[in-house]
């Protein structure tokens, strides 16, 4: 699947539907975000039933503020309308492929349950 361009205008609708999807806060002017795009992009090939968004941080900054973006780039996997990772740093293929089994692997019940548990 191709990555999809979110925008403050489809972020929520893309990353708030049931599923996994990940996104990678960017710049062109960035050297790591440069190379961390073919393996991103690699991945969104490999794992067809994910989503695989990027946010251009100089074109999206109202958005890239939103989640307190300030180093790139940064790689957000949200699952079920759950953020489960969020951490800046261009990761090498063998720890994305790790990173999106342990997301997968992750109890969405019990995510669920504890966060109800916070908000009580």
């Amino acid at each position: 699947m191709a990555t999809v361009e979110l925008t403050k205008d489809n972020f929520d609708d893309v990353v708030g539907q049931p599923g996994m999807v990940l996104v990678d806060f960017w710049a062109s002017w960035c050297g790591p975000c440069r190379m961390f795009a073919p393996v991103f992009e690699s991945a969104s090939q490999r794992h067809e039933d994910v989503v695989f968004g990027k946010v251009d941080t100089e074109a999206q900054q109202e958005l890239a503020g939103a989640f307190g973006i300030s180093s790139i780039p940064t790689l957000m996997i949200v699952r079920d309308g759950v953020v489960l990772y969020s951490q800046p740093g261009a990761l090498p293929e063998p720890a994305l492929e790790e990173l999106i089994g342990k997301a997968r692997e992750v109890d969405m019940e019990h995510v669920r349950q504890e966060l109800a548990k916070q908000k009580s």
